[in-house]
Parts: structure tokens; C-alpha cells; sequence
């Protein structure tokens, strides 16, 4: 492009623009253009309530409407995500109240001692009450967040803490039901202790290895506690004879019974009717001769009755 300048004391001029003053030029004009509208966005924002346009109180409205709109959805957001923790906060603690109701049934607390159900009574001085300062302020978005996050983790930790104290529990009354702990016999006193005693048949001193209890032929003999049946059949001097084997090495045994219900390999529950008493084998009467084994060895049926009477005692009171 050729541009001639004309002016009456010089001759005629030729300025030659290339496409490069072209790219230069247009350059310099929208920079001006920008630094210009810099300018005036700036005075705008400084000045603009002073600044006596109509334009300028409309695009700062507009201008905080969106300051705000970011604001609004930036909270929403984050009271949905909270919201949705808090829904899976309640669920969890909904599930650690079942669980720590199971709980206080296996552990034998009362419930009134220990309501999962009623909310702890708490108490304390007004925070604003107190003169110091910092001793209360409102939470921020992130404190709350963090507080969150960290009271799941706490219902995570108690609800493992809880499984395992359940389990243990668990453990102890299954052990405790496989433990020979009821009366075979529904009745109030024994005919012939555990220890030494004169032999009803010889007279001479002879230690008795179980306890006899006496009762109507047919009177009902239950199991003592749960377990497998290992031998179901008549001896010598026992008579119709039961063993059930609980586990452990603890074996009980039933003898002079006039019938035998259970078999062997039959899984008896604890108080199932297994037999029925009689007179059968060395015996002078109708009576059930009960025995306890361990490891192979007759013990005192007398301490485990007792235990078990004191286990129902504990169960009776914390039940009340």
C-alpha cells in the first residue's frame, strides 16, 4: 500500500505500508482499545457508586449477583455432600444401637441402666459466658467438614470395638451352654453325693463317682448341656447308658435309665429329653446315675450344677 502526502512547501511524498505496519498498526489499536476498557473497569469498580452513570449501579448489581451465585452453588454443594455423609452416619449409628443392644442382652445389663435408644444428658457453662478469648466461635464450612469426617471415623472404630466385644460374649455363652450346668433330674435333692459312701451292695467304704438322683421310673432325664451323643447302649453295671460328649474333652454320662431316646451321633440340644429313669444294671432302685468326665476323669457334677444356678441368679436380677 502507497500512501502521497501533499503540502504546499514540500513536493509530493511517497510512504510505502507494507503488511507488516499494517499487523503493527492494527495491533497498537486494539491494545489501546484494551488498556482503555482496563481503565474504565477499574475507575468503574473504585468509583462506581460516586460516578454519576446509569450503566455502572446495573453491572455491579449484576457483578455481585454472580459474586453471590457462586457462592450459593459452592455451599450447596457442599450441604449435599455433607448431607449424604450424615445419611450414612445415621445408618451406621442405627446399626450400633442394634448392636449394642445385643450386646447388653449377652453381657446381662439391665436395659434402664443402659439405654441405646435415649440420648446422654450433657451440660456445661455458656461459652459466651466466659470472658476469654476464643472460648467459642462459629465453624466454618471446613471445621464442620473435618468434624465430620472424624466422628465417622469414631462410629468405624466403635463399631469394630463392638463386633468384637459381641463375639467374645458370643463365645463365652456358647462355651457356657456346652458346660453341664442344668439338673438332668427336675428334683429338689440328691439320694447319694459325690466322694466317698458305704456300697449300698457290698457295705464296705467305696467312692461313689457321681451323684444319684431318685425319682419315679419314667421321670424324664435331660441333657445337661448340649453336644454328640458317643455311645447309647446297655452295661454291665451302668445299665441302659447314655455318654454325650460337649467338647473340650467334657463328657457326661447317664446310667440305670429304663430308656434310651437318643442315638449315637445325634446332636442333643441343652434339657433335650434324652432318656427316661429306671432301675436297669447295678442299682436298688429307680434313680439316675449322673457322672461328669473330664479328660477321662469323674469330677464333681455339684460344681458345675452350682455355677449354672448362679448364672440363672445373675440372668433373674439383671433381668429385673
Amino acid at each position: 500500500m502507497q500512501i502521497i502526502v501533499l503540502h504546499p512547501r514540500f513536493s509530493a511524498k511517497t510512504v510505502t505500508l507494507t503488511t507488516r505496519h499494517l499487523l503493527a498498526i492494527v495491533a497498537l489499536f486494539f491494545g489501546a482499545v484494551a488498556a482503555a476498557a482496563f481503565f474504565l473497569y477499574c475507575l468503574m469498580l473504585s468509583h462506581g457508586d460516586s460516578l454519576p452513570l446509569p450503566f455502572v449501579p446495573q453491572a455491579l448489581a449484576a457483578s455481585g449477583q454472580d459474586e453471590v451465585g457462586r457462592k450459593d452453588r459452592y455451599v450447596r454443594e457442599n450441604l449435599n455432600a455433607m448431607a449424604i455423609k450424615l445419611g450414612e452416619m445415621q445408618a451406621q449409628l442405627m446399626r450400633l444401637d442394634a448392636l449394642g443392644e445385643r450386646v447388653q442382652g449377652l453381657a446381662g445389663v439391665k436395659p434402664e441402666e443402659f439405654n441405646f435408644k435415649q440420648k446422654p444428658p450433657r451440660g456445661g457453662l455458656d461459652p459466651g459466658s466466659l470472658k476469654r478469648p476464643g472460648a467459642s466461635h462459629e465453624l466454618s464450612m471446613q471445621e464442620f467438614q473435618q468434624t465430620l469426617d472424624a466422628l465417622a471415623k469414631d462410629l468405624e472404630h466403635r463399631a469394630d470395638y463392638l463386633n468384637v466385644v459381641e463375639s467374645a460374649l458370643m463365645a463365652e455363652k456358647i462355651k457356657f451352654k456346652l458346660l453341664p450346668t442344668i439338673k438332668p433330674v427336675n428334683t429338689s435333692y440328691n439320694a447319694s453325693s459325690f466322694g466317698w459312701r458305704l456300697d449300698p451292695f457290698t457295705g464296705r467304704s467305696a467312692f461313689h463317682e457321681g451323684v444319684d438322683f431318685a425319682a419315679p421310673t419314667g421321670t424324664p432325664i435331660l441333657a445337661a448341656a448340649g453336644g454328640v451323643v458317643i455311645a447309647s447302649e446297655y452295661h454291665h453295671q451302668y445299665g441302659n447308658m447314655l455318654e454325650i460328649d460337649h467338647g473340650n474333652q467334657l463328657v457326661t454320662r447317664y446310667a440305670h435309665a429304663s430308656r434310651l431316646y437318643a442315638q449315637v451321633g445325634d446332636i442333643v440340644k441343652r434339657g433335650q429329653h434324652v432318656a427316661d429313669i429306671g432301675s436297669t444294671g447295678r442299682s436298688t432302685g429307680a434313680h439316675l446315675h449322673f457322672e461328669v468326665l473330664v479328660k477321662g476323669m469323674q469330677q464333681d457334677p455339684h460344681k458345675f450344677l452350682m455355677a449354672g444356678a448362679a448364672q440363672e441368679k445373675s440372668a433373674s436380677l439383671a433381668a429385673r
